[in-house]
This record gives C-alpha cells, sequence and structure tokens, in this order.
C-alpha cells in the first residue's frame, strides 16, 4: 500500500522504552538552514527473513521523498524501535519522515518480536537483529525484493548491492545499529542515542574497577519493569504469529534472556550459572563485538539515565576511537529516567520537526550529510555536552576535545569531613549497618516513564556514612565521572565473601550529593554507583556515573556510602561496615573539575 504524505508532521507522544523525541539544543553553525521540507509517499512492506534457527516476517515502512528514482537516487536512512514499540511509534516513524522530508530514502521497521514483527525478543542479538536488519540492507541495495515483489532500485549505490545507508534511533533501536554494522561492513554511518555499551553493566552493575567476573547489584525495577513489556507483548500489541512463541516458561524472549532474568531475581551468584549470565549479557553487546563496527558513529547519551548512563557511551566512545573508527560523542540533557515526552527547550525532538533548530539534530544531519552525501562538511567537535545552568539556548552546549578526566582530589577525613588536603584529615573511625530491608532511596525506576510522583532521595541514620566539604568559595563544574578509593572493615563479609556464591560479598552504593546553603541536598541526576566488593580486605575504586553538574558558590559537596538503594537488590544478610581515616591512608574522592 502506498500512501502519499505532505509535509506537516503531527507531534506524537513516546512509547515506554524509547522515546527519541527529547531534548536538544541551539543554533551552531554546523549546516545551512535546510530548504522547505519535502513531501513523500509512504509504502507499507513485509520482508521474510531467517533470523535465530526461526523464519519470520518483518514489518516495515518504506517512505520515498518525491523525485526520488533510478536516474535521482538518494541515501537512505534505516532505523527501528526502542524496546515496546513498532514501526507506527510515535518516536520510531517520526525517523522516517523526518529525513524522508530532507531527502532520504527512509526504511522504518519493527524489531523482532514487537509490534507486527515475527521472531522472538533477542535484546539485539548480533547474529540475530543484526543479520535480521542487514537483509534489509539487502533490499536497499536493490539485491532482494518485499515480499510483494517491491523493488528499491533507487537507493544510491556505493558498489552494486551496497546501498549508502546510515541508522538512527535510540535505547533498543540505538543497540541494533552497532550489531548491525558488526555483521554488514554496509553500513555507512550510525547515530545511537541513549542506549548500552555492556548489559551486563546495565542491569546488574559493579562500579568497582577490576571487578570483572564479580556481579554487581541488580537492578530490579529497570529489568522487570522490560522484562513485562516483552513478555506481555500479546496483549500490548496482539499478534499470534507462532514464529514469536518459544515456550510457556518463557514465552517471547530467546531462552538465554529468561534464564538470565530469573538467575538475577533469584538474588543469588552461584560460580556457574553467574559465569554463563555474564557471557551471554555481553555477548549480546556492543562490548564484545566493536572491534567489528567500522561506520562512523556519532554517540549520543542521555545526563538523566540511570538504565544507561553516560558512561556507557563513554566505554563504546573509547573503544571505537582506539581502534580508529570515526567517532563523536554528545551528552545530551534527556534520557530514560525522569519523563521522556517533555523536552527541555532547544532539545531535539522528532516529533516536532526540530532538526534544524536544535544542536542535536544540526549535528545528526551534519552526520549523514558528511558520511551519507558525502558532502565536505564540519561534523563538530569530538565532545560536547548540556549545561542546564544556561538559560541562552545559543550557549547550552559546551565542546571539548576529549571526556575530561578527575582532576581534583578530596579526602574523607574521621570526622565526617571532606578536604581539600590530605594534612587535614582527621584521625578516626565511623560505622554504618544495614538492615534487612532498604533503607536508601534514589529513584523509582520507572516512575518517570509512567507519570507517578517519586519521593526525594534519602538515606536513613545509621545505614550509611557522608563527607561534607566546606562550602565552596568559587563555582565548581563538575563534567566526567568522579572516582573514589576506598578501604572498608567488615568482619562478617570478610567470612562469608569466600564462600562460592558472589551474593555473599559486601554491596554498597556510592553517590554524591549537592547541599546548598538552607541545608537542602539534591542527588546529582538521582544517579548511584552500586558496588559488590570483590575483596573487602583491599582498598578499591569505584568509578560513579558520569554528570554534567555545576556547584554553586557556596555550596557544599557530599559523598556518601550507603548500605541499601530501594531500586536495587543489597546485601545478604547483617554486615556492618567500618571506615578509617588517617592523614597517612584515608580515603580519596576525584573529580572531573572544569576550571
Amino acid at each position: 500500500m502506498e500512501v502519499f504524505v505532505s509535509r506537516r508532521v503531527p507531534r506524537s507522544r513516546a512509547p515506554l522504552a524509547l522515546v527519541l523525541g527529547a531534548t536538544l539544543t541551539a543554533p551552531l553553525a554546523l549546516t545551512a538552514p535546510a530548504a522547505a521540507l519535502g513531501s513523500y509517499t509512504v509504502t507499507a512492506l513485509k520482508f521474510t527473513v531467517q533470523a535465530g534457527g526461526r523464519t519470520c516476517t518483518v514489518d516495515a515502512d518504506l517512505y520515498r521523498p518525491a523525485g526520488v528514482d533510478r536516474a535521482h537516487r538518494a541515501p537512505a536512512v534505516l532505523a527501528t524501535n526502542g524496546f515496546g514499540g513498532s514501526k507506527s511509534d510515535g518516536s520510531t516513524d517520526a525517523i522516517g519522515k523526518a529525513f524522508a522530508q530532507r531527502g532520504y530514502v527512509s526504511l522504518v521497521y519493527s524489531g523482532l518480536g514487537f509490534g507486527r514483527s515475527g521472531c522472538l525478543i533477542s535484546l539485539d542479538d548480533p547474529t540475530i537483529d543484526g543479520v535480521a536488519a542487514s537483509r534489509l540492507v539487502d533490499f536497499l541495495g536493490g539485491g532482494r525484493a518485499a515480499d510483494d515483489g517491491t523493488k528499491a532500485d533507487f537507493v544510491t549505490l556505493d558498489d552494486p548491492g551496497d546501498p549508502r545507508v546510515g541508522m538512527a534511533g535510540g535505547s533498543y533501536g540505538g543497540a541494533v545499529q552497532l550489531a548491525t554494522a558488526a555483521v554488514d561492513q554496509r553500513v555507512d554511518a550510525l547515530v545511537p542515542m541513549i542506549t548500552w555499551n555492556d548489559l551486563a553493566y546495565s542491569l546488574d552493575p559493579n562500579n568497582a574497577v577490576g571487578s570483572a567476573g564479580v556481579p554487581g547489584a541488580f537492578k530490579w525495577q529497570w529489568a522487570n519493569g522490560f522484562y513485562l513489556i516483552g513478555e506481555g507483548q500479546p496483549l500490548l500489541a496482539p499478534n499470534l504469529d507462532p514464529s514469536r512463541i518459544n515456550s510457556l516458561a518463557c514465552l517471547h524472549f530467546v531462552t538465554k534472556a529468561c534464564d538470565t532474568i530469573r538467575t538475577l531475581n533469584s538474588g543469588r551468584y552461584p560460580a556457574k550459572q553467574t559465569a554463563e549470565l555474564l557471557a551471554y549479557a555481553r555477548s549480546v553487546s556492543p562490548v564484545s563485538y566493536l572491534n567489528r563496527v567500522k561506520a562512523p558513529t556519532l554517540l549520543v547519551q542521555g545526563q538523566a539515565d540511570s538504565l544507561f548512563n553516560l558512561n556507557e557511551a563513554t566505554a563504546t566512545y573509547r573503544t571505537l576511537k582506539a581502534q580508529g573508527t570515526p567517532t563523536k560523542m554528545i551528552w545530551q540533557s534527556w534520557g530514560h529516567s525522569g519523563g521522556l515526552t517533555d523536552p527541555a527547550t532547544g532539545e531535539l525532538n522528532l516529533g516536532q520537526g526540530n532538526l534544524e533548530t536544535s544542536y542535536v539534530g544540526r549535528r545528526i544531519l551534519a552526520w549523514f550529510d558528511r558520511y551519507l552525501r558525502k558532502q565536505n562538511v564540519d561534523t563538530g567537535p569530538a565532545f560536547a555536552y548540556y549545561r542546564d545552568w544556561i538559560t541562552d539556548p545559543g550557549g547550552t552546549y559546551a565542546t571539548a576535545d576529549r571526556v575530561p578526566e578527575p582532576s581534583r582530589t578530596l579526602y574523607l577525613s574521621g570526622d565526617g569531613k571532606l578536604v581539600d588536603n590530605r594534612r587535614k584529615v582527621a584521625r578516626g573511625s565511623r560505622t554504618y549497618t544495614n538492615w534487612l530491608v532498604p533503607t536508601s532511596h534514589s529513584e523509582s525506576s520507572l516512575a518517570g516513564a509512567i507519570g507517578i510522583p517519586d519521593p526525594a532521595p534519602y538515606d536513613t541514620k545509621g545505614t550509611y556514612l557522608g563527607w561534607t566539604s566546606e562550602p565552596l568559595a568559587r563555582t565548581t563544574e563538575v563534567v566526567g565521572a568522579p572516582r573514589a578509593t576506598l578501604r572498608v572493615v567488615s568482619p562478617k563479609a570478610e567470612r562469608t565473601q569466600h564462600s562460592g556464591d558472589a551474593a555473599d560479598k559486601l554491596v554498597l552504593f556510592a553517590k554524591l550529593y549537592d547541599v546548598a546553603p538552607d541545608g537542602g541536598q539534591t542527588l546529582v541526576r538521582r544517579l548511584v554507583a552500586p558496588v559488590r566488593v570483590p575483596d573487602v580486605t583491599r582498598s578499591f575504586t569505584v568509578t560513579l556515573p558520569g554528570i554534567v553538574h555545576r556547584y554553586e558558590k557556596g555550596h557544599r559537596l557530599r559523598f556518601v556510602i550507603a548500605a541499601s538503594d530501594d531500586a536495587y537488590f543489597g546485601n545478604r544478610g547483617i554486615k556492618p561496615v567500618t571506615v578509617v581515616s588517617a592523614p597517612e591512608d584515608t580515603g580519596v574522592l576525584r573529580l572531573p573539575v572544569i576550571d
């Protein structure tokens, strides 16, 4: 079915899991203002593909700009939905419309297991989701037809069967880009937004440096929310396609995905199952296949995101840069947390079609102009980040040639102070004890997505330790991932940490507050760093989630380690923790401060 569409696009609301209609900011002369947006036709297509040992149908829409034909070819953009969405949701079809209006052939499809596409949900496995997307690249290259015989003989070709094609999208629709580029070198440009680097870290994070093989603290709210969305697909998007059914024990996911969620929910980490869990989660994550990604990649990650935090994009960015893949990164304001359907003023909102008038939108257009249209345009700086304390839309984003590293050191004093000189450290020790129920709150992970109030963060007295600086003599901007090196004493954890079940190791949560002169405190972006301490008899270093935050003059920094957090699984059993400080041996906090 082919439908003619004019250039006007109504605003639409995004589904829970991704939300590619959100924030970006103000003008930067990366591209000239676009001419009037063009019209296009939309054709609904089906493709039968082999994926994961199953034969299934992929449901897609082809957006063809007016005037594009065999004699007047155009490059293509391929996109799919976030988790729980489809080709028709407000964020996904907005991509098709936005790029078709700007002269690109757009092919937008429902990901495997979603909407009216068949097959099981396989968490963007490159051998399944990546291969299925590659079959759509075949179509764009003229090498195969849709099931109804439709051929795309109007896409720019680099070689026979090799279309000039980029990919765009976010969250689940971001990771599939990297998976596709890993199995198909014909992909020419990627724009993955708010997506993951390592699902083992995303769902079960351990922020202790060098903790490979040691599981973290299960992010139960986020993980189970998405699991229920996946298993509930026949109710959310009625579809009885038998290729979407696995078994009664695991309805719509591949079996290993269900096994992973069950192991995490058990609260136990026996060695064999844990090794399998971590191996599987990483096998379907970019961390395991980035070495095969050669397509130029513009990474866009959200500062308000406790699901896939800034550290995930930074890890992907550094890997791609190190291997020579053309890569740049933007830290925008919005992510999965705190609600996604009301972007800040000036931020990217594809539903509003504001690519040319938002900073990230212009960066995306420049990226595709450079790598798909082969124009000699400036694609912007290596790194850019959104500053929520700037009110002028023209200066909301700052830029740098690299991600800042920790540059300022503070010391954890025995009297609860955070001091700037080791000589100021007072000798002393302090203790906290966890309860059998969570006593700290950072966020209700799905609150913003489903529109319910979320209580302010809190810690219960006696179940955490905090260190607070003197009022700041000058405004201090922190951009990047802080690091803390700690040494704790916990005889109970020391006795149980070699039990053979990693769940017996000590768990704690590190975080940074901004304390105002009136005593009110803000947990920066509601982010915490869960840690399952590899060896409680040794010091360990914690990498906190990356932030972009301005501490105003007169405010104080507060570093906290807490025994629990109700968005995560915590300690098994009661494990008192003592922190000892002395000038010659104390914990340190290192901050990436922009001078």
